[in-house]
């Protein structure tokens, strides 16, 4: 099996975030994808199958296996753009959670996933403590928290209590606030799955461009991911839909050679 690893929403090396993607010509068995990802250890490995105009996609952390995931499916897609040979500017991709499209233009990506609606709910006492700074309000998607704070330096400074938040029922911990010079800024916490920070999150975006949105009462923003590699996007808002783009680079490209 051919791997590639993509460093994606950045167009620098050893920025963004990394993601293993391998092509198959069909599935392997579920346990082993689990087992290459959790081999690999990186916050998401993504294999993919084309179909005769799309591809089938799937997602493993090193624990187990997501619905979806915005920085492996646009390092998929910079793969069958820039190594596959893939003719078209617009891709399709099945998945759990449905249709997905990513369009190149130019050195940017755009992904076109369904958004995810939220709902505020009371501040869990030992989420402020596992946080330890003051929070304004907290929301709840379907699987994860999202958890505004007063301003992007308490984004940055924030040094969470990863075994406190590893307890809570939640898949992952979004942190956002208004941008200096973005429109919001946020970093993303998923201990639950084995990954204490992720450095960008795609997924999380489907919850936070609606929520900036309709809060800043704009539907084109610009967010940057305020991890130690940092993630830039441009986003969009449709309603049942978002948009968000990217860059990506290709770190590696090598082979897997399996004993099955």
């Amino acid at each position: 099996m051919t791997i590639f690893q993509v460093d994606a929403f950045n167009n620098q090396l050893f920025k963004g975030n990394p993601a293993a993607v391998i092509p198959l010509e069909k599935w392997i068995s579920d346990e082993l994808m689990q087992s290459i990802a959790e081999e690999n250890n990186l916050s998401e490995t993504v294999f993919f199958v084309k179909n005769e105009h799309s591809f089938n996609i799937r997602w493993f952390t090193p624990a187990c296996e997501v619905d979806l995931c915005g920085h492996a499916t646009l390092a998929a897609a910079h793969i069958i753009f820039t190594e596959l040979n893939y003719a078209e500017n617009m891709l399709e991709f099945n998945s759990k959670s449905g249709k997905l499209t990513v369009k190149k233009n130019e050195d940017w990506y755009t992904l076109n996933f369904p958004s995810e609606e939220i709902n505020e709910i009371k501040t869990p006492t030992y989420l402020e403590e596992a946080l330890n700074i003051p929070i304004l309000k907290t929301y709840k998607g379907k699987w994860k928290l999202l958890i505004e704070l007063e301003n992007e330096k308490d984004i940055l400074n924030l040094t969470p209590n990863f075994s406190l938040l590893s307890k809570l029922e939640s898949d992952g911990i979004i942190v956002t606030s208004k941008g200096t010079n973005v429109d919001f800024v946020s970093r993303f916490f998923a201990p639950k799955l084995n990954i204490n920070e992720d450095p960008v999150t795609g997924s999380a975006h489907t919850l936070l461009i609606p929520f900036w949105a309709k809060k800043l009462n704009k539907t084109t923003l610009n967010a940057i991911q305020l991890s130690k590699r940092v993630g830039i996007l441009k986003c969009n808002y449709f309603n049942d839909r978002v948009e968000m783009s990217g860059q990506a680079v290709t770190y590696l490209k090598g082979e897997l050679t399996l004993k099955l």
